[in-house]
Order: structure tokens, then C-alpha cells, then sequence
């Protein structure tokens, strides 16, 4: 009997559920809490996250039956991939099915911001009408600026094409070419946050992107420009952002994710009115979860009965 514990978030959970083999025994609901997590995690040999759900290496050196970790989506930061390696524990997740719907998620938050609707919809609760509302910014016409240009980035690229617009993508690791694809121009990262109107942030976390986007990088944005995140909120210096908008150093923010999640209802980002937040739902579409959910269960279903699964799957196999 295969045991396997299921995160709650990775929903609609039946879908999931009707696609693992009979003889699991599944559990669903865990609490994303490591000492919580330690407290359970020896009695399952399989375990199904989000993000939501860290797996550090206290958790992992804990769960002496665990032989596969499924991580729902792209992002594999969450789990202790040295851990799970010297533990001989495979990991798995599902990289690139969520691209579409993060980058569209990237394009609303740059709108919600150009046209500054949160002050439009307090202006209704007020009572309030339009001669009150401060003018929006046309995206049309504007410079948008990619860092990051893989699975997202690319497609995000390719979704503001769609609005006549100059993009400017920066990635070390990707090659002229690909940028010429998409009609995009390949720049430094400073060049990038010096002549975009629009900053949108979309690589992998990374010892390397950790605190990429900091209190000399925000300087370097025009003061009328927009930043949006919809990486890893590490990626970012909170408090060199909290600092920026107070200074009026950039004029939005569109953010999905965030240093420290969830993110406290008094948080100091809460309180801008050109802040607008959203609580890591970039991959939450209909149709990016069920894409996401099949090729998790097709995943571990086949890593468990010895089948070959495709290597940009399985960053750790535990042999």
C-alpha cells in the first residue's frame, strides 16, 4: 500500500485523485508549518505539494519512508533538492504548464496599473465619480522590459507584442536568437530597467536572482515606470520596494508574490493605492490546473512503476 499525502491546494483535488492508482491511500490536507510537517510526514512514502508547502531538509531527513515528492508547477524552490538527493528521494514537478496563464497574469497586473484601478474602484465605494480619477497610462506605444526570458518570459513577450509595443528581454542564459524570435531586443538588465516602462520579472529563484531587483536597481527605473512580479517574491528587496514607493521613485507596482507568504493584511505594501496585489494566483486558470494536475499524476504514476518520464520532470532521481 502506497501511502501518499496530497497538499489541499493543488485543487480540483478530485481530478487528481481519480488519476492515481487504486491501491494509493491517500490523505488529503497538510499544514504548510515544518514542525507540523515533521510530526507526519514519516508515515507516507509519496507527498503531492504547492509551494505553499516548504519541504526543507528537516522535513525531508524526517520522512524515512518517502521515496517521491510531486511539486505542482514550475517553481522547485520549496523543496530541498540536496535533501531529497542524499536521501535517494525523486522529485518531480511540472515545469512549463503554467507559462500561458503567468504571463497573462503579468499583462493584468500591468493594466490594473496603468489604468490605476484600485483608485478607480475606491472612487465607487466612495461615491465618487470619474472627474475624481487621476489619469491612467496608455501601454500602447510603451517599452516593455522582460527579466527572465524563459517559458513565461517568452510567452509574456509575445502577449504584449500584441499591444505595438518595443519589448527588451534580459537573461544571461538565453541566447541572442531566441529574443529575435519574439521580436524582442536582448539588453543588460541596467539597460533594461533604464529605458522600460514597464518592468516585468519572471526568472526562477535562484541564489543568483535572490535580491536581484534592490534598492540600486530600483533607482535605475524612470520614476513614471511600472514594476510587476510574478517570479518569486525574493526576487525583490521588499523593504528597497516599500522604500521606492514611498519616494515616488517608480510609479506602480503590480505584485503576485511576496517575501514572506501570505502576505500580512497590514503589510506596508498593502497601504499604496498604486500597489496592487493579487495572492499567487498567476497559475490559478481552469485550464493551467488541469494541465498541471494531469502531468503530475501521469508523473508519479509512472516514476513509481518504473516507467521512463521525461528528464525536464525529475530535477532529482532517487536511486
Amino acid at each position: 500500500m502506497t501511502r501518499v499525502l496530497i497538499d489541499q491546494d493543488i485543487t480540483p483535488t478530485d481530478r487528481l485523485l481519480d488519476s492515481l492508482p487504486d491501491e494509493w491511500e491517500p490523505t488529503v490536507g497538510v499544514d504548510g508549518d515544518e514542525d507540523a510537517l515533521l510530526d507526519v510526514v514519516a508515515d507516507y512514502e509519496v507527498l503531492l505539494v504547492t509551494s505553499r508547502v516548504p519541504l526543507s531538509r528537516r522535513v525531508i531527513d524526517a520522512a524515512d519512508n518517502l521515496e517521491l515528492i510531486g511539486k505542482l508547477g514550475t517553481g522547485i524552490d520549496s523543496v530541498d533538492l540536496d535533501a531529497a538527493r542524499d536521501n535517494g528521494v525523486t522529485v518531480t514537478h511540472t515545469p512549463g504548464h503554467n507559462a500561458l496563464s503567468v504571463a497573462e497574469h503579468a499583462m493584468t497586473l500591468t493594466l490594473a496599473c496603468a489604468r490605476r484601478l484600485p483608485t478607480a474602484e475606491s472612487l465607487l465605494a466612495e461615491g465618487k465619480w470619474r472627474d475624481e480619477y487621476p489619469l491612467g497610462t496608455q501601454i500602447s506605444g510603451s517599452t516593455i522590459g522582460v527579466v527572465g526570458f524563459g517559458n513565461v518570459g517568452k510567452r509574456a513577450s509575445k502577449l504584449f507584442s500584441g499591444f505595438d509595443v518595443d519589448v527588451l528581454v534580459t537573461d544571461p542564459y538565453v541566447p541572442s536568437i531566441d529574443a529575435e524570435l519574439t521580436d524582442a531586443e536582448r539588453r543588460s538588465l541596467e539597460e533594461v530597467l533604464e529605458l522600460s516602462d514597464v518592468v516585468i520579472l519572471t526568472p526562477e529563484l535562484t541564489e543568483e536572482t535572490r535580491g536581484l531587483i534592490g534598492a540600486d536597481e530600483l533607482a535605475r527605473m524612470q520614476s513614471s515606470a511600472i514594476l510587476v512580479n510574478v517570479s518569486r517574491g525574493p526576487v525583490v528587496e521588499q523593504d528597497a520596494l516599500v522604500d521606492a514607493l514611498e519616494a515616488d521613485g517608480i510609479a506602480a507596482a503590480g505584485l503576485d508574490v511576496f517575501a514572506d507568504e501570505p502576505l500580512d493584511s497590514d503589510a506596508p505594501l498593502r497601504a499604496f493605492e498604486n500597489v496592487v496585489t493579487t495572492p499567487h494566483i498567476a497559475a490559478m486558470t481552469t485550464t493551467c490546473r488541469r494541465g498541471n494536475i494531469d502531468q503530475l499524476a501521469e508523473n508519479v504514476t509512472r516514476l513509481t512503476s518504473g516507467e521512463a518520464v521525461l528528464d525536464r520532470y525529475v530535477p532529482v532521481r532517487g536511486d
